[in-house]
């Protein structure tokens, strides 16, 4: 037992910065969560409770703020294509499958030796991009005028507390938010009623759910799987946890794992991913006790909300969430710092942005031609080269 004791306080730390850094990533979870439920039909308080079980499991397998986030490419194609619960989870079940074969077999490794830094920092940037117009465009306008004052009142508390290690920002700001949420949002019957008891029993996902959910959804997932992941996690958490390496085969069986199991409980597919990591350490987390508050929280509400979850959370105001995704997303951005003093690096990483950013199936596109193209430059085949490092 005092093993365990002290592996727990080696990995897991509660103090204001640790709450902080809880709510580093919930202006990307929580509205494409909310979106999938809404859109698929499925259980929304066993997603919740999936969600956060996972976090703390995530917590203690890792020790750092490594987050466990819903599936971006899936759940856009489940909100806008109206994607049905039994594909959903086909789906989730076809991306754990591929993940594990990747990581059993090795493949994952060999890829993340080929794949170079400038092609990662573009991936990051590209995300990092995503996510700000996300919360310029469509979540700090979502109440009009009321919402532009406290988006703004939000940005202002966290350009002057980020990095604060003594005042984190995020505590403000979530407070700001909630009081603005109950003031103007807060409905009593939304946690009226004895704690939803999620489990229905084990789900199976069909034959056919599954082929279809390969098809619809883990084909155009698993790239942005393996450059967001899965690459530029490790990559990260090199640069934030030099002291605390993470293989990219650990990360890709954390992620097949989780996919593994999601399905049968009746959650979501979820993932690992940079920008989770770079918002829960951008507002103060260090440890994995960030991530513990944070899937916490997602188990009380799907718990204690009478089955009236979507609602309940929709309560909490889009425009402070689009404050903390833009949070996010710039210290995405600021990762590619590194790839502008070398001009073969700075132009990979733009362009595996901009492809990312633009294109259908943007991330693979960007992996793809952006490694092709760091190799034909260092063998000066093209007009950009500059000897530049491999990033593993």
């Amino acid at each position: 037992m005092k093993t365990i004791m002290n592996f727990i306080k080696s990995r897991i730390r509660f103090d204001r910065n640790e709450l902080s850094g809880a709510f580093g990533d919930i202006g990307t979870d929580l509205p494409l969560i909310l979106g999938m439920i809404a859109c698929s039909g499925i259980n929304g308080a066993g997603v919740f409770v999936v969600f956060g079980l996972m976090q703390v499991a995530t917590a203690l397998i890792y020790g750092i703020p490594m987050p466990v986030q819903p599936l971006k490419a899936v759940a856009l194609i489940v909100i806008t294509q109206k994607i049905g619960g039994e594909v959903l989870y086909g789906g989730g079940l076809a991306i754990g499958l591929v993940m594990f074969f990747l990581a059993v077999s090795g493949v994952i490794d060999r890829l993340g030796k080929i794949i170079p830094l400038a092609v990662v920092r573009g991936i990051q940037m590209g995300l990092g991009l995503q996510l700000s117009m996300l919360a310029l465009k469509d979540y700090i306008p979502s109440d009009s005028t009321p919402g532009f004052l406290l988006a703004g009142t939000a940005f202002i508390i966290t350009l002057l507390l980020i990095g604060n290690r003594r005042f984190p920002p995020a505590l403000p700001v979530i407070i700001l938010g909630a009081v603005y949420g109950f003031v103007f949002k807060y409905d009593p019957s939304l946690f009226s009623g004895a704690p939803n008891l999620f489990f229905h029993g084990l789900h199976l996902p069909s034959s056919d759910s599954l082929l279809t959910g390969f098809l619809v959804l883990a084909l155009p997932q698993i790239p942005l799987s393996l450059g967001n992941s899965v690459y530029a996690s490790s990559r990260i958490i090199n640069d934030y946890f030099p002291e605390k390496p993470v293989s990219v085969r650990k990360i890709g069986f954390t992620y097949s794992l989780m996919n593994l199991v999601a399905p049968f409980l009746g959650g979501l597919p979820v993932c690992h991913g940079s920008g989770g990591l770079a918002g829960h350490y951008a507002f103060g987390a260090r440890t994995g006790g960030s991530i513990v508050i944070y899937g916490a929280l997602f188990v009380l509400l799907g718990l204690f909300s009478a089955g009236n979850v979507t609602a309940a959370a929709a309560v909490f105001p889009k425009p402070v969430l689009g404050v903390i995704l833009l949070f996010e997303g710039i210290s995405l951005l600021n990762l590619m710092r590194d790839m502008a003093p070398v001009k073969n690096n700075f132009v990979i990483t733009v362009l595996v942005a901009l492809a990312a950013v633009c294109l259908p199936y943007g991330y693979l596109i960007g992996m793809a031609a952006g490694t092709a193209l760091y190799y034909l430059a260092d063998k000066r085949i093209i007009g950009i080269a500059d000897p530049v490092q491999v990033g593993r």
